[in-house]
């Protein structure tokens, strides 16, 4: 067998029946919709209509809410970064930082940030340079050897906590 002789059985696709195109056709003059009415008009919109009941979609409450400038942060696990160094993608010698993790392929673009999660084990002593970090991560970072920078705190948020 070879791609161009696959084909499908006799039968398995119908083509689509044109309707409104003459008596001759069988679905022609009102092309199956029958008379009159808004059914057999273009444009219709029935289904969310309950006759003057409040429609399902306004019953239901809403909820939930995402805040419109919210930051994507690229997560990346301890496990990953530890097999990034082990395949040589990556040179735990040299600090780490966004730039070199989409270098390595870890992900395409590093969207508003990097944020380090606990996940997996590290064994390779890093300085890695991140916008966020588990409190899992810096602990196993820190255990390995290595050391992780933040960004500064905001002053507001700083006081509070």
């Amino acid at each position: 067998m070879r791609l161009n002789e696959i084909a499908d059985n006799p039968g398995a696709r119908k083509g689509r029946m044109r309707v409104g195109r003459g008596i001759g056709s069988g679905k022609g003059k009102t092309a199956g919709r029958g008379v009159k009415g808004q059914k057999s008009r273009t444009g219709v919109a029935i289904k969310g209509f309950e006759g003057g009941q409040m429609p399902l979609y306004r019953r239901i409450p809403k909820r939930g809410f995402r805040p419109p400038n919210q930051k994507t942060w690229q997560v990346v696990n301890l496990g990953t970064l530890q097999k990034a160094i082990d395949d040589k993608k990556l040179d735990a010698g040299k600090p780490i930082d966004a730039a070199a993790m989409v270098a390595a392929g870890l992900f395409k673009n590093a969207a508003d940030g990097v944020r380090l999660l606990g996940k997996g084990e590290l064994k390779a002593k890093i300085e890695i340079k991140v916008a966020g970090a588990s409190a899992s991560a810096v602990a196993a970072v820190e255990k390995a050897g290595g050391r992780i920078e933040l960004p500064p705190k905001p002053a507001a948020e700083a006081a509070a906590g």
